[in-house]
């Protein structure tokens, strides 16, 4: 098992493949993916104290454009799907949903509920620009209070 986990661990080293992979750790943090980029983030900066802002636009950018591709799934599997039985709870949900628009999309940066929400204004087809703004503000508040609550927690 050795064998294959050094050359990966080599080739997502934070200080060689710094920016690059945590853009793919937020990536594929905002999928469905149980994934989470803080550490990422948090390590880089550990690392690298003097590229806070860089680190905070990339990760950033790699978590929203993963929220964009759970609305994109999101509309193509409402496209798709067959009308289902749907229980009181999630009727709620989406009138939740609905009622907020896009605006909803600014909890995409909530633990659990934040990638499916994305998916979910896919699937209502709530419109795809205003819901990407508002999900990058949000991801953007999350990365840079989380980051700097971190560093000031954690000085050395």
């Amino acid at each position: 098992m050795q064998a294959w986990i050094e050359p990966l661990l080599a080739l997502l080293a934070l200080p060689r493949y710094g920016l690059s992979t945590l853009f793919a750790a937020a990536f594929v943090s905002a999928t469905l993916l149980p994934v989470g980029s803080e550490p990422a983030l948090f390590g880089l900066l550990k690392l690298n104290p003097d590229i806070f802002w860089s680190a905070v636009l990339v990760a950033t950018a790699g978590n929203t454009l993963g929220g964009m591709l759970d609305w994109w799934l999101g509309r193509k599997a409402h496209e798709v799907a067959d009308k289902y039985h749907r229980s009181p709870m999630h009727l709620k949900a989406l009138d939740f949903l609905q009622r907020l628009g896009p605006k909803a999309c600014l909890l995409a940066w909530l633990p659990v509920v934040g990638d499916p929400l994305c998916a979910v204004a896919g699937w209502l087809r709530l419109p795809f620009w205003p819901c990407t703004g508002y999900m990058l503000v949000g991801k953007f508040l999350r990365y840079l209070f989380m980051t700097s609550a971190l560093l000031w927690a954690f000085p050395h």
